[in-house]
This record gives structure tokens, C-alpha cells and sequence, in this order.
């Protein structure tokens, strides 16, 4: 995961809404199905899904109330922690 990646998405939420990036993802998903894709294909269109997922944890926490900058590092350190304990 990038966090200027995800900080933008994050940014695209708040300008237009989630659900643009819920059906990106869901369309990102599909594409894993196609048997011709490459490993190194695969591996990009993961890590767009992640961030993009990623982004959309961090909407969520700032429409509980997290301030963005604060929200953007409280997911980093979860994701950092989670791959630490990995």
C-alpha cells in the first residue's frame, strides 16, 4: 500500500463519492478472472485494489470523526502492524 496513493483516493471520495471506487474495485476484480493475465498483472491491479480499499477505510474513519491526517497514519500503522505480526 502507498499512502500518497490511498491520500488521493481519499481525496476522490470526499470530491465525489465511495461508491466510484466500491465499483472500480469490483471491476478490478472481475479483471483477475481473465486466465491470460500475467503474474506482474495481477500484482498491479492487487495493489490498486488495496489502495483503494485502503482509501475507503480511511473515509470511514474520518466520517467517524478522525481528522484526515490522523486517520491516514492510524491506518498505516494498523497495515504496518498487521505486517509486522505477518
Amino acid at each position: 500500500m502507498k499512502l500518497p496513493i490511498i491520500k488521493h483516493l481519499t481525496d476522490f471520495i470526499e470530491q465525489n463519492d465511495a461508491d466510484f471506487v466500491l465499483e472500480a474495485i469490483e471491476t478490478l476484480e472481475a479483471l483477475t478472472e481473465v486466465p491470460s493475465l500475467k503474474d506482474e498483472e495481477l500484482d498491479v491491479i492487487g495493489e490498486l485494489i488495496s489502495n483503494m480499499y485502503g482509501a475507503i477505510e480511511v473515509d470511514k474513519l474520518i466520517k467517524e470523526g478522525t481528522p484526515k491526517k490522523e486517520a491516514l497514519n492510524v491506518f498505516m500503522k494498523r497495515v504496518l502492524g498487521s505486517i509486522d505480526k505477518g
